[in-house]
């Protein structure tokens, strides 16, 4: 049996059981401290979020896991934080985060071959949610845009995480571009050619952006991320902590092919969503008018059972959260050798020209993330 507080943490991550006090959640935004931000960069660039499966520079983890947070599974979500870092390191440079006083541990963890360590504190693991969002512009030039991570709105801990995004833009030598919106990596979903797949009960969420209208919202993320469509799903609000990220829902494989989560445990709150969201899928065009094609992807209804599963019912066991790197799909596996086997199949028929390699994970699904949730990449320009 886990403690008391590593329960509770997993309930925070996926059960929406806030950590901080209502208060506190609601008055997070205003607490930013945000400065006006033209929807244009000085300049009037024309910046475009690219494709992940587009060429990567490098690869960003977090070697944040916390006693405070992980209590006893601390030292296996660093161990599974350094697994993801040491086979990224197989394809692409891995730049670590990490506290000075755990950078020989992170080390000894993620290795020396091809990974870099940039010291600063961290509240936790989450490098998509807490990083830069990197865009480019058609004279080659790097933009980092920085959606003013709040905690999921407040739910967490996230004083320090909310400085990373700054962090990475100035080691990166990137264009700082901050957002007066509010919101997460996890949340965002593009094809690379101006089309977005985006949750409404994340981003259209009182929690984030209180006073934007959704018509407002979507004009700031066009110009932010040069986008020319955006194709809404519902999402669900506060089954967990970040109000369903689209990227535990709908990916694209490459323009005009989404891979789409459809949970077929009919005890899953996710068991309607996720046919909501098929439909609306099946019925969208991408922002050149072409209609998409659809894969859909399962969770594992059998995964194995251990210590981080048991009595945890908000175990993530999502195969689309996986990670597009140079060369490679970094993808998890769950122990469920059917559902492993298909997962890995659809991978590898959607990206042909790419070794899929499925890592265990169970130590980050436990706290209600994935590869993907723990990781994210700068393009190459």
């Amino acid at each position: 049996m886990k403690s008391a507080f590593i329960n509770h943490y997993r309930a925070t991550r996926r059960q929406f059981i806030k950590q901080l006090s209502v208060v506190a959640g609601l008055g997070a935004v205003a607490s930013l401290g945000l400065t006006p931000w033209p929807v244009r960069a000085a300049g009037g660039k024309d910046w475009r979020m690219p494709d992940e499966g587009d060429r990567h520079a490098r690869a960003f983890i977090a070697f944040g896991a916390q006693d405070a947070i992980w209590e006893d599974f601390t030292p296996d979500v660093q161990a599974a934080i350094g697994l993801i870092a040491r086979t990224i390191a197989r394809f692409e440079p891995v730049t670590v985060f990490c506290r000075q006083h755990e950078r020989s541990l992170a080390q000894q963890h993620c290795g020396s071959g091809n990974v870099s360590y940039v010291i600063t504190e961290l509240d936790d693991v989450w490098m998509r949610d807490t990083s830069a969002n990197f865009v480019i512009d058609s004279q080659g030039e790097l933009g980092a845009v920085d959606f003013n991570f709040s905690g999921w709105g407040g739910k967490q801990q996230h004083e320090e995480d909310a400085q990373l995004a700054a962090l990475v833009a100035d080691k990166t030598g990137a264009e700082y571009l901050r957002s007066e919106l509010v919101g997460e990596g996890g949340g965002i979903e593009v094809d690379g050619l101006g089309t977005a797949i985006l949750t409404e009960s994340c981003w259209i969420n009182r929690n984030r952006n209180p006073d934007w209208s959704k018509a407002e919202v979507e004009e700031e993320l066009k110009a932010r991320l040069g986008l020319r469509k955006i194709i809404w799903l519902p999402g669900i609000k506060g089954k967990d902590i970040t109000d369903a990220h689209v990227d535990f829902y709908a990916r694209f494989a490459k323009p005009g092919v989404v891979i789409a989560n459809l949970d077929n445990d009919p005890e899953s709150y996710d068991y309607k969503v996720t046919r909501k969201h098929l439909d609306i899928l099946q019925n969208a065009t991408d922002a050149d008018g072409r209609k998409l094609k659809i894969h859909t992807m399962s969770p594992p209804l059998k995964p194995r059972q251990s210590k981080f599963n048991r009595d945890n019912q908000d175990f993530a066991a999502g195969y689309i959260n996986y990670f597009v790197i140079n060369g490679a799909v970094i993808a998890p596996e769950f122990g469920d050798e059917a559902a492993d086997t298909k997962a890995y199949d659809l991978l590898s028929e959607l990206y042909p020209d790419r070794e899929v390699l499925q890592l265990n994970i169970d130590a980050i699904a436990a706290g209600g993330g994935g590869i993907h949730c723990v990781t994210s990449h700068q393009p190459m320009i």
